[in-house]
């Protein structure tokens, strides 16, 4: 089975490695990434920052505009905001969150870090996720980084994945396990 890339991924792994290679070159590896963090927290959590930019009608004088205010007002170094320009120079701003998210993946891979999903029925705090993410280090001798999700209809419990491998405590799974046994027996 062949991966095909989309124009969008391959945009987005292009761009991301440019962000990269700038941080490498100015030293400013986590620097970077906090911004971009930071910058993700915003974009998540606004709709309407997230319609302004996936909104193809507006100019790119427009988009200048709201974007030098944003990254003014998180204090981003003007090599960060010189990137988001370019972003919006060339078009590609629309794939902002699809960059920042290889551009992380990418520093995680070169710490040596594996990511894997932590999905629950209800919120995480960090301090618990880490503790997970310390633990699962421990047990596997790599450094894990864990991005949670939330899934309601799990009822409680946990699952963890980690590329192919699936730790599954949920009570909706038990409850399907003893549902099958049911209509088995």
């Amino acid at each position: 089975m062949t991966k095909t890339k989309t124009f969008s991924s391959e945009i987005s792994q292009r761009y991301a490695l440019a962000l990269y290679d700038l941080s490498l070159e100015n030293n400013q590896t986590e620097e970077f990434a906090s911004n971009m963090i930071a910058f993700m927290r915003v974009f998540n959590s606004n709709r309407n920052l997230k319609d302004f930019i996936k909104n193809p009608t507006y100019s790119i004088e427009n988009q200048k505009i709201v974007f030098d205010k944003i990254l003014t007002t998180m204090n981003f170094t003007k090599i960060i905001k010189n990137f988001f320009l370019i972003l919006i120079k060339k078009k590609r701003i629309f794939f902002v969150d699809i960059i920042i998210a290889k551009f992380l993946k990418l520093i995680s891979l070169k710490k040596g870090e594996i990511s894997a999903n932590l999905i629950s029925s209800k919120k995480i705090d960090n301090q618990t996720i880490l503790a997970i993410e310390k633990e699962i280090s421990l047990n596997i001798s790599r450094q894990i980084k864990l991005y949670s999700k939330i899934d309601e209809s799990l009822i409680g419990g946990v699952i963890i994945q980690i590329g192919s491998l699936m730790i599954d405590t949920s009570i909706k799974s038990r409850l399907q396990k003893y549902k099958k046994l049911m209509i088995e027996a």
